[in-house]
């Protein structure tokens, strides 16, 4: 830990630190670690995730880990592990899932890696689609795209994804316009390797393409039902954006977010609930006439001095321990505007931001994440959130609201801020919340309806058993989004409590059920993990000392701390009991 001479100078380092990086960013980091370590080659492995935890904290095991670098090797690997009947999971170059996808039960399975199954198969100009293996990455999947003029038109944020992980939780971009907001909209064929029987020699290819109704169900497959080999997208041709960003005041976002999206093909917002602030993204295509070489660099996916990250650790640590909401809300404004000065890393020719509106071509600003560009600097600089060093640790909630709630949802956000006004300050830290619209799939795991993700990051801390300073307004925002209005959990982020009878809100669960069943009928791709999660086993929740704390349970199965009816939960109690929540 940092000594310095007096809270203040600390204060006055931080943000000298913080504007720096945000204004000057370097671009030579640290890369990520390989998710995967093992004792000995390929064996007595474990594997965490990006962020070198899971929600409870558990290290995941295998006894072996295998790495295809063709179709033909990868049906040998499930052919081997079906014949022993032993379990199998899928891991992705950076493994940025936070709940437990690719965890064994046990420590005798096989993890299957897609690091190196990461080529470029076939672009079809004309016809305007790509064909990849699963473990190239979104980045790849844009730059090759657009060698040939193309482009995938809506996809999350973040580089740093594989083909096959996006399809594996549904990553998405933000959009109500189109043929949907998510990758797997766009996917026309699918090869994934599943089990088989003798007769086949234990592992065999199936070839999923348009029209066949098991493509609703590898479109968004948690990975139960197979390894993704290799995924054909339709394409687009290349076009230019127009983005401007325009700050307002949040007392009639309500509102707003209802409109806003249907007038805007690439809107989001991003919300600070305790400053009352709004900033809009516009966002729209325009004609590829128009001048402009724009650039969006993410400020949040930028390389960052592990220096910087441990006095900015360090300060909200001892802002957690005094309860210093001040000091906090104070820390939140000046992020925020710091942000807003920068253009949250929008440049108008890829080096300097002169003012709005940002006109680039697509690929330029539809992802970022320079961290990954790097060569080994021994962790001078790093990617934020890498557990290498002393730098962002946190908790990660993304709720979809129905757009026929969202509404309502936001007003009751809003008389929490009212009750609480430093409530939410400690959420401005991490960039406030990220409004994204998502589009209604036809997957039978994708969103249901069209609805607005809120992607909520908070702190977390090193200590399980430690409560989080305004613990009880982010529990009530986060169990008000996932059961008072039914909210739709990201499959690749949130904690347990998330996932509590998340099965019974998607109305085509039991075709889903009945592809897996058809695909793996021995359930060598599932873990109890993703049993309780497809409603197979019992709850997802976790019933311990402190499961509140890490959000791992929930209060019960009537009373979900709901604002109107005045419950909190109480941290580091066991939650054993019908009633377990206190006035």
């Amino acid at each position: 830990m940092l000594h310095l001479k007096s809270q203040n100078t600390m204060f006055q380092l931080f943000l000298l630190l913080k504007f720096t990086t945000i204004l000057f960013s370097m671009v030579n980091s640290s890369p990520p670690e390989d998710p995967i370590i093992c004792s000995s080659i390929n064996r007595n492995c474990t594997i965490t995730n990006s962020y070198g935890a899971f929600p409870d904290r558990s290290v995941c095991r295998a006894a072996d880990v295998a790495y295809p670098t063709t179709e033909e090797e990868l049906i040998s690997v499930v052919a081997t592990a079906t014949e022993a009947k032993r379990k199998m999971k899928v891991a992705t170059r950076f493994s940025h899932s936070i709940p437990k996808l690719v965890c064994l039960d046990g420590d005798d399975g096989l993890l299957i890696s897609t690091k190196f199954l990461n080529r470029k198969l076939e672009i079809d100009r004309m016809g305007m689609t790509i064909s990849v293996e699963s473990g190239v990455t979104l980045r790849q999947l844009i730059n090759e795209a657009t060698k040939v003029g193309l482009a995938l038109p809506y996809v999350p944020y973040w580089w740093g994804l594989t083909v096959g992980g996006m399809l594996g939780t549904g990553a998405h971009g933000s959009t109500l316009l189109g043929d949907g907001s998510s990758v797997q909209d766009y996917v026309i064929q699918i090869r994934i390797v599943t089990p088989a029987g003798p007769e086949e020699g234990y592992g065999k290819v199936r070839t999923i393409v348009s029209g066949d109704p098991d493509l609703k169900a590898a479109r968004v497959s948690l990975g139960v039902l197979g390894v993704i080999s290799q995924v054909t997208l339709r394409l687009q041709p290349l076009f230019k954006r127009s983005i401007t960003i325009s700050v307002k005041n949040d007392v009639d976002l309500g509102d707003q977010v209802t409109r806003f999206g249907y007038q805007h093909e690439f809107a989001d917002m991003t919300w600070y609930p305790s400053q009352g602030k709004v900033v809009y993204r516009i966002d729209d295509r325009v004609s590829s006439n128009v001048s402009g070489n724009g650039l969006y660099d993410f400020t949040g996916f930028r390389s960052t001095l592990s220096t910087e990250l441990a006095i900015v650790r360090t300060t909200e640590e001892n802002q957690e321990m005094r309860g210093d909401a001040d000091g906090k809300c104070t820390d939140g404004k000046l992020i925020t505007s710091a942000l807003i000065v920068s253009a949250y890393g929008l440049t108008n020719d890829g080096i300097v931001f002169t003012g709005y509106p940002v006109v680039g071509y697509h690929n330029r600003l539809q992802a970022s994440g320079t961290c990954l560009d790097s060569l080994n600097d021994e962790l001078i600089e790093v990617c934020p959130w890498d557990p290498r060093v002393r730098g962002l640790f946190f908790h990660q909630t993304a709720v979809s609201i129905s757009m026929s709630k969202v509404k309502s949802f936001i007003q009751d956000v809003q008389k929490l801020v009212e009750l609480a006004p430093k409530a939410l300050c400690g959420v401005d830290l991490y960039n406030g919340i990220l409004m994204r619209y998502v589009k209604a799939s036809t997957a039978y795991l994708g969103k249901q309806e069209d609805a607005v993700d809120f992607d909520i990051t908070y702190y977390r801390s090193k200590d399980p058993m430690s409560p989080r300073l305004y613990e009880d307004i982010l529990e009530e925002v986060e169990q008000i989004g996932v059961f008072k209005y039914g909210g739709l959990p990201h499959w690749g982020k949130n904690r347990n409590v998330a996932f509590e009878g998340v099965i019974n809100k998607y109305g085509n669960a039991e075709e889903f059920l009945n592809v897996k069943q058809d695909y793996d009928p021995l359930g060598l791709f599932s873990s109890g993990w993703t049993d309780q999660v497809l409603g197979l086993r019992d709850r997802v929740t976790i019933v311990r000392e402190g499961c509140a704390l890490e959000g791992l349970c929930v209060c019960s199965q009537d009373i979900h701390c709901a604002p109107s009816k005045g419950y909190f939960c109480r941290p580091g109690k066991v939650y054993e009991k019908a009633r377990v929540c206190a006035r």
